[in-house]
């Protein structure tokens, strides 16, 4: 690899790589990546959103205004020729665009301005840790490495747009506020121990993407500790009440043994139920929480689904004295205790999440504006119906309508809920089908509210985050095909999955992908966190080692492998 560093004192721009997006086999799934860069020579145009021939396959996590151009230093490359033992680089091995001589990721800040040629830069946060950098390196653990070794590398913004070129000098134009690092950025991110006077000082950094402020700002309000488990693992409650709201529905009142108070669940949370005697395995389900606040017992509120085992066992055969096993409340779909106005929107028995965040506002006597908005099929099929007339009664603001597909109102719809004038200030949570809350979401979005405060619960698996795997029809979830696994069960409770754990499986993620579980994941190396999971029972160990572990009732499924029986909320 030839390049220019040393041959003039500063920085210097060494190389400009290119590339446009192509199909890349990897792992059995084709992956539309534009990591592959390649050295081109004479002046190139710089423009807002990237390079002249150049492309990204994944504009959710690379490109755009905020991510037009990537910066790899050459010292980096040199340091990771020795560690890897390789000597095959090429410019542009990392994915960068920008090769160059200085600019380090411990001196380079957020906010820092650069003129290059007749381009003008402004550095906005580090690399996306992701996995396709280990691929164009055929190095799986490279995104773990730049990470734990403090080298990212970094994005910039194009505040002029001009023609750059190998050999340009780089010239400093402005420093950007509170002098913070790239190295450190990443660090605040990804690793532990983080220093919170460094996270605060972050969101004073007008140049910082918005993607990695919202980071921040979630790291400092520190939700977690509010809604970590009561206990781990399950534990017996039997029930004490059976009640039929509808002829479909029947709420079940769930109580310690010993009569005891049971812990306070947050309004909007649901349990996990393990029920045993419904089949000739057990059953694991999870189930909203319908109860008001303080309630000794906790209370949910079930529809007999035509295919449903377990809700067809628990609405037939649920009677006081049945004794199941529960994991302790679980869920961030939570009701936000600010003054903005409150809409509650469901349709069904997604109506029982909403429902406890309703009792959770009368207790509290709130003064907010309350919208109750809910779509049934008819008015004897709307179960809880009268307690929520009731608890709407009591409060000065509130606005209720309903909607029955089966009369006069017709369906709730987005047309119907754009003309009920819900504030654009109001923070919204919405439960029930998926197609209905992916309408609704986006009939908000067009009201104006903020997608930061449009809340959704969804008990069904989660849609998939596979950055750059291109979309193919997936069968429902299944057990692996080949030999049955002779490794401690894995029971996925969002697809209805309980299968041995493999040999063919290096971790809990490639079990997943055998069974076509829906998964979330970027980095595959323990690092970015987007694969964390709950986890309601069991013990995994971890390979490799997250570079942060993830609170005690989460999992990594990219580097987890189960050490007994677990069950995940997946």
């Amino acid at each position: 690899m030839t390049d220019l560093a040393g041959a003039d004192a500063g920085p210097r721009l060494l190389s400009v790589n290119v590339g446009m997006p192509a199909d890349v086999e990897w792992n059995g799934k084709t992956v539309h990546t534009g990591v592959w860069k390649r050295s081109v020579n004479g002046p190139q145009m710089v423009r807002r959103l990237n390079i002249d021939g150049d492309g990204q396959g994944d504009l959710e996590g690379h490109g755009g205004e905020q991510r037009a151009v990537l910066v790899y230093q050459i010292a980096s490359y040199r340091y990771w020729e020795k560690y890897l033992g390789r000597a095959d680089f090429v410019f542009g091995q990392f994915g960068e665009n920008l090769t160059v001589d200085g600019l380090a990721d411990d001196q380079v800040c957020i906010g820092d301005r650069y003129g290059i040629g007749g381009a003008e830069f402004e550095v906005t946060q580090p690399r996306v840790t992701c996995y396709r950098v280990g691929l164009r390196m055929g190095e799986p653990r490279l995104p773990a490495l730049l990470v734990g070794h403090h080298r990212p590398g970094f994005y910039m913004r194009v505040l002029r747009e001009g023609n750059i070129e190998a050999g340009d000098r780089i010239e400093k134009i402005g420093t950007g506020p509170e002098a913070l690092s790239i190295a450190d950025t990443d660090a605040l991110l990804y690793l532990p121990d983080r220093d919170r006077t460094k996270l605060a000082a972050s969101l004073r950094i007008p140049a910082l993407s918005p993607g990695w402020q919202q980071s921040f700002r979630e790291l400092l309000a520190d939700h977690a500790d509010g809604t970590r488990p009561d206990w781990e693992g399950f534990r017996p409650l039997v029930v004490s009440e059976v009640v039929a709201e509808t002829p479909e529905v029947r709420s079940i009142y769930l109580a310690a043994p010993d009569g005891t108070p049971l812990p306070p669940a947050q309004p909007g949370q649901y349990v996990t139920l393990r029920i045993r005697g419904a089949g000739p395995t057990d059953l694991v389900r999870s189930y909203s929480l319908s109860s008001e606040p303080g309630a000794a017992t906790y209370r949910i509120s079930v529809k007999r689904e035509s295919h449903g085992a377990a809700s067809g066992f628990l609405t037939a055969n649920a009677r006081p004295g049945l004794v199941v096993d529960a994991a302790a409340p679980r869920g961030n779909f939570v009701l936000d205790g600010g003054p903005n106005p409150v809409l509650l929107l469901s349709a069904g028995i997604g109506v029982t999440p909403v429902l406890a965040m309703l009792h959770a506002l009368a207790a509290a006597s709130s003064d907010r504006d309350v919208w109750w908005v809910h779509g049934a099929r008819r008015p004897e099929e709307q179960a809880l119906a009268g307690e929520a007339h009731s608890l709407l009664s009591s409060l000065p603001h509130a606005h209720k309508h309903i909607f029955y597909s089966a009369g006069p109102s017709g369906r709730l719809d987005q047309e119907k809920l754009l003309t009920l004038g819900i504030p654009a200030s109001a923070d919204a949570y919405i439960c029930g089908p998926a197609a209905f809350m992916t309408d609704m979401r986006q009939a908000l979005a067009t009201i104006g509210i903020d997608p930061l405060r449009i809340h959704t619960e969804l008990f069904g698996a989660r849609s998939a985050i596979n950055p750059g795997v291109t979309s193919r029809p997936t069968p429902s979830p299944h057990p692996p095909a080949g030999p049955v696994g002779t490794g401690p069960v894995v029971t996925f409770v969002r697809s209805g999955i309980s299968t041995p754990f493999t040999a063919t499986a290096a971790n809990v993620l490639e079990l997943a992908e055998a069974c076509d579980v829906p998964t979330r994941w970027a980095c595959r190396t323990g690092v970015c966190h987007t694969c964390a999971t709950p986890l309601l029972s069991g013990d995994i160990t971890y390979s490799p080692e997250p570079l942060e572990r993830p609170a005690t009732d989460q999992v990594l499924i990219c580097s987890a492998r189960p050490s007994t029986d677990v069950v995940l909320d997946l």
